[in-house]
């Protein structure tokens, strides 16, 4: 383990500032720690499983190709993104004791993971604009959601998210870190490592604060009018199954969205309350907003949206015939001459 260092006086502080930690996530659990492992793995390999097969149908399924869903594969990819950030690190440190991170490894820690979070901010924001054009415009869809939208839109997603991320990235990282190399989180979150920094923090405390402002509220009132025009536009239309189908898909992105904000929300108010909530306790919220949408998005969308149940179907149909195939040739291999073969 990394020794702990005092704080240093301002004239020291050059000379102390640590450019190695300890990313110690858990640090009340020093026991079981790796018993720790087991559910960590459990939940990544889930997302990676349920992410990864509904990424892999929405890719060779051609009749998938369409605005939607391409939105759906790079929330997902986002959550593998995400995910693979946090959870790979955190478990070689449970199993092995591989807690040291670089300053360096530590900040592109960081920008991955905000970068993908405030990203994927922005994809449920253009599942509420395509929805809103299929309910509201649906002659003019297919000439408005074009493929080159969607690729403009998507980009313009992700410089917002890189011009936002990149002023607090590059503010901490001229933070002198003096006070200990030791980041009792499961990851290098800003507020984690801003804790164990010295001087004046308050600029970048600042700009988080508007980036928080800026995700959370503006986002959200951007979304909740978004679809409360669309659920108005759609009640007015009443075309029957075709209005069924859209408000059905309508309500799985809402279902998503909501399960975004929420556990955004209730990882800024335990971080706004920390004095009086212990370190594990904000460390498995963290965990909770970081794994827990991730692994239940794939069960919403498998379950809410017929045209991914249906290739989801498919694709176990398809393994099963194969595998009943394969076992009847191996029969009739193995059957001897002048025997007739078991059906």
């Amino acid at each position: 383990m990394l020794p702990l260092t005092e704080r240093s006086s301002p004239n020291q502080t050059a000379i102390l500032s640590h450019t190695e930690f300890l990313l110690y996530g858990f640090p009340g659990v020093s026991v079981s720690r790796s018993l720790l492992l087991i559910p960590f793995l459990s939940i990544y390999l889930v997302i990676l499983a349920g992410n990864g097969l509904i990424m892999h149908r929405i890719w060779a399924e051609k009749t998938l190709h369409s605005p939607m869903y391409s939105l759906i594969f790079l929330l997902f990819a986002v959550n593998v993104s995400c995910t693979s950030a946090i959870v790979p690190k955190l478990l070689l440190g449970l199993a092995f004791g591989l807690n040291h991170i670089s300053l360096d490894g530590c900040l592109l820690q960081m920008f991955v993971i905000y970068l993908v979070v405030t990203f994927e901010s922005a994809l449920v924001l253009l599942m509420a604009l395509d929805r809103y054009v299929a309910i509201c415009r649906p002659l003019h869809y297919h000439l408005v959601m074009t493929n080159n939208l969607l690729v403009l839109l998507t980009f313009v997603g992700l410089a917002r998210s890189v011009l936002l991320i990149s002023p607090i990235v590059i503010l901490i990282s001229r933070v002198p870190f003096c006070n200990s190399n030791v980041i009792s989180s499961i990851a290098c979150e800003n507020m984690a490592l801003l804790s164990i920094g010295c001087g004046n923090i308050s600029r970048i405390n600042l700009i988080g604060l508007l980036v928080r402002i800026l995700v959370s509220i503006v986002d959200g009132s951007l979304l909740l009018v978004s679809y409360v025009i669309i659920l108005s536009t759609a009640l007015k239309a009443a075309r029957g199954q075709a209005i069924h189908k859209a408000l059905h898909t309508c309500c799985t992105h809402m279902l998503v969205a909501f399960l975004i904000y929420l556990c955004g929300l209730l990882t800024s108010v335990v971080y706004r309350l920390d004095a009086s909530i212990s370190v594990n306790v904000q460390n498995l919220v963290s965990a909770i907003y970081y794994l827990f949408p991730a692994a239940v998005n794939p069960v919403i969308y498998g379950l809410r949206v017929k045209e991914i149940r249906v290739c989801l179907k498919k694709t176990f149909r398809v393994k099963n015939t194969d595998h009943e195939v394969v076992s009847k040739r191996t029969i009739v291999r193995i059957s001897r001459p002048g025997e007739s073969p078991i059906n």
